[in-house]
């Protein structure tokens, strides 16, 4: 599978981390699996273990974020995962509208291996509650450090201001679901 760099959206520079990469490691009937990688990562500040529970504003500490799309519709999907194992989401009719909680019966698995050199997030979630039409893929993720410093991430970023849900985010093309 392939990986991506993030980039760090240039109005809000990292203080010491210095690269994150995400990679799609497994799509199938039973899983998504998506891993990042974050290098420098003395200074990162993680939210404090709340277990797999639906959490609202994740995105206001360090968050994994994947949005997904089929191609053609205006519809799209985002995830939000944190290292607090709180996630969310969100089914969205068009751009940053018409949103509400998606349904989801298994919560994501999400694992956070924190180091000070670079530390690795993992998140999985059930195939069942993904389009097998979903291609289109933003990968992203807010990252928090010391002093309160935010810097956001991703592949690519079209406006002055951190926008994830924006059409230019996802960048990424997402194969089909692979066999059993």
């Amino acid at each position: 599978m392939q990986t991506h760099e993030l980039i760090a959206h240039p109005a809000f520079p990292p203080l010491a981390v210095s690269s994150v990469d995400a990679r799609v490691l497994q799509r199938d009937s039973q899983w998504l699996r998506v891993r990042w990688r974050i290098e420098n990562t003395g200074r990162l500040v993680l939210p404090p273990f709340v277990g797999r529970k639906r959490r609202d504003e994740l995105w206001k500490t360090t968050c994994f974020e994947i949005f997904l799309k089929e191609p053609g519709t205006q519809s799209y999907t985002e995830w939000n995962l944190s290292p607090s194992e709180g996630w969310n989401a969100y089914d969205f009719e068009d751009y940053r509208d018409g949103i509400r909680e998606r349904h989801v019966p298994r919560a994501p698995d999400c694992t956070m291996r924190p180091g000070k050199a670079f530390a690795v997030f993992d998140a999985a979630i059930p195939a069942n509650v993904i389009s097998e039409g979903a291609q289109e893929m933003g990968i992203t993720c807010v990252l928090e450090e010391e002093g309160g410093v935010k810097s956001f991430w991703a592949m690519k970023h079209a406006k002055d201001q951190p926008d994830f849900h924006d059409p230019a985010c996802f960048a990424a093309r997402l194969a089909a679901p692979s066999a059993p």
